[in-house]
């Protein structure tokens, strides 16, 4: 036990200065990218404060790109811990938030208060929380029992979850009349070109404690894995747990959809893909998703604005377009 402990710490600050410089490098070439044509070199001098851009490209860099970085940075942390947490819960490698519906019940409840004239903080926040809540409520009621382990019964619930949710967000927006109806629709498929920094922060302090206190409880989540029986026999409050990373969970999905809309597939890619290469302990996996997916979704907003000759699309496209066929492998894979 004294040597093993040494040894997760080492493995812990290793891949996470590994991906902390992937994601530091990846925000300075999502900050650099842009149609004003600055370079990497123009960029940092300004970001170090060494050398003053033009006033426009001054602007552009600290006032649109930078925010933009940082909340991809902290939708891509909290998506992709959410998928982690989900699937040491249910015990199911395919469980994430946006498979399952919390996002699209998170965006149903995002959508409402907009649509009732909340303020986006703390009105439409809180009524994206409610949404996602509910959504998880129902979602474990239709799976209670014994049945909540059966990939199956688990998967066809949240697709079910999904297509009601979906089939409701129709409703709201076909009943809208007004000039909202095209941000909204935007919204829908995971926007980033509104971020501004009073938004960042405030996201910052919602992932930051809950990435906390998932770390904290990595090491109970590696006992989930083993089976609830011999959790508990080790001394684990099953239900307060579960509780506590639901609730964290929810609440970190909630905000950013309430912040960007509903970005799907990042909490299936990531943690698949450290797991491949870290293992399986989530006291390493915790911080890897935490960096790799921040990383990840500045990656996929890069494209976003890249790719499109003329605009930009939403980042939400992107990663549906990479996380949609990988979900189709390995539930072939869980089948087979």
């Amino acid at each position: 036990m004294t040597y093993q402990k040494p040894r997760i710490l080492k493995r812990i600050w290793f891949v996470s200065i590994l991906l902390l410089l992937v994601l530091v490098i990846t925000m300075i070439i999502g900050i650099s990218v842009g149609s004003t044509g600055s370079n990497i070199k123009e960029t940092l001098l300004s970001l170090l404060g060494l050398k003053k851009a033009e006033p426009m490209l001054e602007t552009i860099i600290w006032r649109i790109r930078l925010p933009r970085v940082f909340l991809a940075t902290l939708v891509g942390a909290a998506l992709s811990l959410g998928g982690l947490v989900f699937q040491a819960l249910l015990r199911n490698p395919l469980a994430e938030p946006y498979i399952l519906g919390i996002s699209s019940g998170s965006g149903i409840g995002a959508i409402i208060g907009i649509l009732v004239g909340l303020s986006p903080f703390p009105g439409v926040s809180l009524a994206a929380f409610s949404g996602s809540m509910a959504t998880l409520l129902l979602l474990l009621f239709m799976t209670s029992g014994k049945t909540l382990i059966r990939k199956n019964i688990l998967l066809l619930s949240g697709v079910m979850v999904n297509a009601f949710c979906a089939a409701f967000i129709m409703f709201l927006i076909s009943i809208t009349q007004d000039d909202r109806l095209h941000n909204i629709i935007f919204w829908l498929m995971g926007d980033l070109s509104m971020a501004d920094l009073p938004q960042v922060w405030l996201l910052t302090a919602v992932v930051v404690p809950c990435a906390v206190l998932i770390f904290c409880l990595s090491n109970t989540m590696n006992l989930f894995l083993m089976g609830k029986e011999l959790a508990q026999s080790m001394g684990v409050n099953i239900r307060v747990i579960t509780a506590t990373l639901l609730v964290a969970t929810s609440i970190m999905v909630s905000a950013t959809v309430a912040a960007c809309g509903p970005i799907g597939f990042v909490g299936l890619v990531i943690p698949h893909l450290l797991r491949l290469v870290v293992g399986p302990d989530h006291r390493v996996l915790v911080p890897a998703c935490l960096l790799g997916g921040s990383a990840y979704v500045v990656l996929c907003d890069i494209l976003a604005r890249t790719l499109p000759q003329q605009g930009e699309m939403p980042a939400g496209v992107i990663t549906a377009m990479i996380g949609a066929p990988l979900f189709i492998i390995l539930l072939k894979k869980s089948g087979s």
